[in-house]
């Protein structure tokens, strides 16, 4: 599936670390990506993971787009 090499790019630029991503993966893979409070709890704990911050609007339009099936192939134009 995914290297070593891809889990240090991802750890460099976000400084989570491989274990946590599969972690989150795992938990990912049993959970209802259609529920809304899940998705929440999901985006939050990433936020927390990384640092970084997740506007309420951005949030917001992140949780209609993965309950709608709406997610574009290039995903960073979802921002």
């Amino acid at each position: 599936m995914f290297g070593d090499n891809f889990f240090n790019k991802v750890e460099k630029k976000t400084s989570v670390n491989k274990d946590t991503i599969l972690s989150l993966a795992n938990k990912l893979q049993k959970s209802n990506m259609k529920d809304e409070k899940v998705l929440r709890d999901v985006i939050q704990e990433i936020s927390n993971m990384t640092g970084k911050p997740v506007s309420k609007e951005k949030e917001d339009k992140i949780v209609s787009t993965i309950v709608k099936d709406n997610i574009p192939k290039d995903i960073d134009k979802m921002f």
